[in-house]
This record gives structure tokens, C-alpha cells and sequence, in this order.
């Protein structure tokens, strides 16, 4: 019987002071996913929706939107605004602009915060009106299988076990994963090792000690994994136009299993 290899521990582990400032910080996150909900209604532009964020994050929370001006490396532009909202077949980094919420629409809205320092970052899912029962199938199949990485999550576990989860649901739901995004470590950096694969085999990649945070975040497909760049340097969108969902948490590993950073009290995953 062949060993399954951990990798060891990667990224910052936290202290006990640097994970309150992280709570902190996702905490504000969630409120921002919180209140942008009653807004998110056919006739609104994807523009205004953005507006709305960064007046909250800046002058509500006092913090700072982490996506704005980002630039991970010289061959993307700056990211021009403070979220990103992708709609339908949009699988992520979609650029807020003048496009107008119509009835059908579902959305990915996606909030980073940086607070004292620190990052929060989470991603819901939005619907207007009726939706298509593919769209509104492929938003079920990709929060559950969220839900099914997290709930992997302990120490001694291995990052392989958190994206095997995911990757078995899905594909069992005949839905696809992406490949070419995944999780990230966080905390003073934005995007931090270790990457977090949505996808993966048991017992494998990095092992999880207390302390460590990072993100995960299935982006689903209801058709292929493929996937296709837009000339403005950022939106990515499904090959064959098929709808795409994301759900995603910023999560604690804890002495005997996790936190999620991102959830406000009383909330459900």
C-alpha cells in the first residue's frame, strides 16, 4: 500500500494576537457581504454595487478594500475597483462597471478587507428574481462542496484532504472544478502560501498545524473546467459559457479543528 506524503507546514502561523486582528478583519468582511445583500436587485449596476462597498469599507469600517489598485504581478493592470462582481459565466475577477442587474442574473460578490493590517476575504453568492435551475443547481453544488472542504479542516490533515473533498462532490454532482485558481494563505499578505487546491488526493500536500489561515474558495462550473481570459487583463469566464459559482471563507485552524473567520455570529457556513 503506497504512504501518502504531507508536505510540511507552510505560510505564517499566526500568534494569538495576530489571529484576534484577523478575526477582526473578517468579522468586517462579513459585514460588508451582509449589507450589500438588500441592494443587490434588478435595475442596479455592478458600478453602483462597487460604489457601495468601498464608502462602507472606507467610511463605515474605517478599513481598506484590499482588491483596489492590486497588482500581484507586472502583467496584470491594477485592479481598478474596490470588489469584484462576477455575473453567470463570469468564474471570477469580474470588474465592476456599468452593466445593470437584470432579472436571472446570479453574481458573485467578492470583499477583501485589510484592517490594522490584516486581510479578511470572503465571496457570496447573489441571485435576482427567477433564476435558471442550472444556475441555481450549480450555486448549491458549489457552497456544499465549500462547506465539505472546511469541515476537513484539523490539525494533522493535509491540504489534499480539504481539495479531495471538494473535487469528489462535484464531480459527483457532474459539475467541474477549475483548476487554474484556488485558496490562499492570508494574513498580512493578500495571497500567501500555502495555495489551497480545490482539488487533490487524500493524505497528501501541505499538513495543517494550529494557526494557520487561509482561504478556500471552489470556483464550480455546471459545464467543462475550462476556462478563458478577457482582454481587460482580469475577468475570467467559463470556455463554453457554461454558469459558474464560488462561495468562499477565510478559515482559522484551530487545536481541534477550525474557525471560520468570515461568518458573522449566528450564521450558517
Amino acid at each position: 500500500m503506497l504512504q501518502r506524503r504531507k508536505s510540511p507546514p507552510q505560510g505564517n502561523i499566526k500568534t494569538p494576537e495576530e489571529i484576534e486582528k484577523m478575526r477582526t478583519a473578517g468579522h468586517l468582511t462579513a459585514m460588508v457581504l451582509n449589507m450589500i445583500r438588500p441592494h443587490v436587485k434588478a435595475g442596479i449596476s455592478t458600478g453602483e454595487l462597487d460604489r457601495i462597498c468601498h464608502d462602507y469599507i472606507v467610511n463605515d469600517l474605517q478599513g481598506i478594500p484590499a482588491p483596489l489598485n492590486y497588482q500581484p504581478s507586472p502583467e496584470y493592470p491594477p485592479f481598478p475597483k474596490s470588489v469584484c462582481i462576477s455575473l453567470n459565466h463570469v468564474i471570477c475577477h469580474g470588474i465592476p462597471g456599468d452593466r445593470v442587474l437584470k432579472d436571472g442574473d446570479m453574481l458573485n460578490i467578492d470583499v477583501t478587507v485589510i484592517k490594522d493590517g490584516y486581510h479578511g476575504d470572503s465571496s457570496k453568492m447573489f441571485t435576482v428574481g427567477e433564476v435558471p435551475l442550472r444556475s441555481r443547481r450549480v450555486m448549491d453544488v458549489a457552497h456544499e462542496a465549500m462547506v465539505r472542504g472546511i469541515q476537513q479542516v484539523r490539525p494533522g490533515a493535509t491540504l489534499g484532504d480539504v481539495g479531495h473533498a471538494i473535487q469528489v462532490f462535484a464531480e459527483a454532482q457532474h459539475c467541474s472544478v477549475v483548476r487554474e485558481f484556488c485558496g490562499h494563505g492570508i494574513g498580512r499578505v493578500f495571497h500567501d502560501e500555502p495555495q489551497v487546491l480545490h482539488y487533490g488526493n487524500p493524505g497528501e500536500g501541505v499538513e495543517l498545524v494550529p494557526g494557520m489561515t487561509f482561504t478556500i474558495e471552489p470556483m464550480i462550473n455546471a459545464g467543462k473546467r475550462h476556462i478563458k481570459a478577457l482582454p481587460d487583463g482580469w475577468t475570467i469566464v467559463t470556455k463554453d459559457h457554461s454558469a459558474s459559482a464560488q462561495w468562499e471563507h477565510t478559515i482559522l485552524v484551530t487545536d481541534d479543528g477550525y474557525e471560520v473567520l468570515t461568518q458573522l455570529p449566528g450564521d450558517p457556513i
